[in-house]
């Protein structure tokens, strides 16, 4: 008998409800059409957009993920944490998740005032780039000066006027991740450290504080990443072993907000599985002939 491929996981993936481009019924249907057998939405503080995401994978022969990525921060460092399968009415993740909302867009402002001294743009240019209600960030700065021809792209944009040397970039409010962690494993959810080892900033943590959030309930490490050096992946694979951790791998897609493609990275389904039988807050939505069901 041949033997069955294994699923085509990929647990990392925005829409324009944060900083992706695309709608979330877009996005999963762009899933269906790139092969996934499942896909997690995990918008940036954020479950606006699963209504609309499941409304579309229940007519597609996919598994959606309901999830978020949580913003946190140790001094200037961000640390972010995706949160799958949270309860999206926990009454102190959603009181979370609005003030890191509220913060972003604070910040967002004062950004652009900043910028807007030494180059043509406006906050109206950037409002003009995000969805009605969608988390404003430096994303939607970066298309509002790609909109005004100052930066080529958004990836460009981020190297460049949007870079943290560059004088214009100031950090937002955020909570730790051990709170992170806490609120996401309180809310039914079970948490995932994202691109650890990003190259941009190296390891987010260290394995004092690692070991802090595994006592506080950390599930898993996302190693298999576009942005994670391949020392630090070694050193997270390390860990993971060591603290009982599973490990997952994803895209990060974007749309065309980011090079990232779908399934570029992929999960196993012993995490999937993980996942599934840890997460109580909410369920994967299962569509017509799905692998995963």
């Amino acid at each position: 008998m041949d033997d069955v491929p294994d699923p085509f996981i990929d647990l990392h993936a925005h829409s324009s409800v944060s900083d992706g481009t695309e709608r979330p019924a877009e996005l999963v249907r762009a899933a269906a059409a790139a092969g996934l057998d499942a896909v997690a939405l995990t918008d940036h503080d954020t479950t606006a957009g699963w209504d609309d995401a499941a409304s579309a994978a229940r007519e597609l022969p996919l598994t959606l993920v309901p999830g978020l990525e949580l913003s946190t921060r140790v001094g200037w460092r961000s640390v972010h944490v995706l949160g799958y399968l949270v309860d999206p009415l926990d009454p102190d993740l959603l009181a979370e998740t609005e003030g890191i909302r509220d913060g972003r867009r604070s910040r967002a402002r004062r950004m652009v005032d900043r910028i807007g001294e030494d180059h043509p743009i406006t906050w109206d240019d950037v409002i003009a780039q995000a969805s009605p209600g969608a988390t404003i960030g430096r994303p939607h700065i970066a298309d509002a000066l790609v909109a005004r021809g100052l930066e080529p792209d958004r990836s460009a944009a981020f190297r460049g006027i949007l870079h943290p040397a560059s004088g214009y970039y100031e950090p937002h409010d955020a909570p730790s991740p051990l709170r992170g962690v806490e609120l996401i494993r309180r809310a039914g959810g079970v948490p995932v450290i994202a691109h650890p080892a990003a190259s941009s900033r190296g390891i987010v943590i260290d394995e004092p504080m690692l070991r802090d959030l595994v006592d506080a309930g950390l599930g898993g490490l996302e190693v298999d990443h576009r942005e994670n050096l391949s020392h630090g992946k070694r050193t997270l694979l390390d860990w993971a072993t060591r603290y009982g951790l599973f490990v997952t791998g994803s895209s990060d897609y974007h749309g065309t907000g980011k090079p990232n493609r779908l399934g570029e990275h992929r999960t196993s389904q012993a995490a999937f599985d993980t996942i599934r039988s840890q997460g109580t807050g909410s369920s994967p939505v299962v569509g017509p002939g799905s692998r995963l069901s």
